[in-house]
């Protein structure tokens, strides 16, 4: 059977933690900050856990816990 891969665009954007949630950047900050409320810009300035759901499928990409 051959080996699991990383799939590389999931390590660059995902960490697992100790207790093995999944650890992500907040989504939508790219372009069109202007419009959004001071709140969202602060909330999403750091990291966010993931969903259970959404972390079923990033362990998938990440076999080896990257």
């Amino acid at each position: 059977m051959p080996k699991m891969k990383t799939k590389s665009a999931a390590k660059k954007r995902f960490k697992i933690t100790g207790s093995g949630k999944v650890k992500a950047a907040a989504a939508g900050k790219r372009h069109g900050m202007i419009k959004r409320s001071n709140k969202f810009i602060r909330d999403a300035r750091g990291t966010m856990v993931l969903a259970d759901a959404d972390a079923k499928i990033v362990k998938q990409f990440l076999p080896n816990g990257l």
